[in-house]
């Protein structure tokens, strides 16, 4: 189908306000076309570009997308630094363009562990667009929801030896409010490309209600026309938190 029949199924009314990807699959594209993986996350460059425009047009509030793990540190060190440069390079380039489409960009994860060079291009980017009111751009950066969640409860820690809360006071809020996340509302949607079905360690605590949506497709494959997919298939399920579809009806 076309983007633009798709776009005419999508209801205006019901766009999901967060949206999350796990961008997956580029490494397999490029050894699919026998090119090397540095090839497939130059290609996931211009998806990611794709996802974010989409997601500007659609009225979208927040894109987070999880570019590299902290699992992925582990990964052979030619690798890692292509990947480092690479993100640095297409922060700096896009970084105009994110600024003519009032685009912010929020870093989450342990940046202080990127090289200098790409987290001097990341950190700029991110005060360069700090002004911005329309889609923010999380980039989860060196991150694992397990880091994230184990500096939340060091943070929590801190603050009871320090006597500024009770440990028995601690409430939802108050981890939210710890979390690498801080201030960013939990998604509705969290995508999943390239055909795996886990989370890999992604927004465990903010997906507790998220709706999951899983594609085969490979991330530099995934277009417009895919993620409207996804969007058409999110309006079409019934979000009950917990409640009975008797309650949501009735409200």
């Amino acid at each position: 189908m076309s983007l633009d029949a798709l776009l005419e199924n999508i209801d205006k009314s019901r766009i999901p306000r967060h949206v999350a990807i796990i961008m997956d699959g580029n490494g397999r594209w490029a050894n699919l076309k026998g090119q090397p993986r540095s090839a497939g996350h130059a290609e996931g460059v211009t998806a990611v570009h794709r996802a974010t425009e989409f997601s500007s047009d659609l009225g979208i509030e927040y894109l987070t997308l999880y570019a590299f793990s902290t699992e992925n540190w582990n990964r052979p060190q030619e690798e890692v630094d292509t990947l480092m440069e690479l993100i640095g390079w297409a922060i700096e380039r896009e970084l105009p363009e994110l600024l003519a489409n009032n685009v912010r960009i929020r870093l989450i994860g342990d940046i202080a562990r990127i090289p200098e060079s790409a987290r001097m291009r990341l950190l700029n980017a991110e005060k360069a667009t700090a002004h911005c009111t329309g889609l923010t751009l999380g980039m989860c950066l060196s991150y694992s929801a397990r880091w994230e969640i184990t500096e939340a409860a060091r943070r929590l820690a801190r603050k009871a030896l320090d006597g500024e809360i009770s440990p028995e006071d601690i409430s939802e809020a108050d981890i939210d409010a710890s979390l690498a996340t801080a201030g960013i509302p939990d998604p509705d949607l969290l995508i999943r490309t390239g055909g795996e079905e886990r989370i890999s360690n992604f927004l465990l605590w903010q997906i507790a209600y998220s709706e999951l949506y899983f594609t085969p497709i490979l991330w530099p494959d995934f277009g417009k026309e895919a993620y409207a997919e996804a969007i058409i298939d999110f309006q079409r399920r019934e979000r009950r938190f917990g409640k009975t579809s008797a309650q949501i009806q009735n409200q």
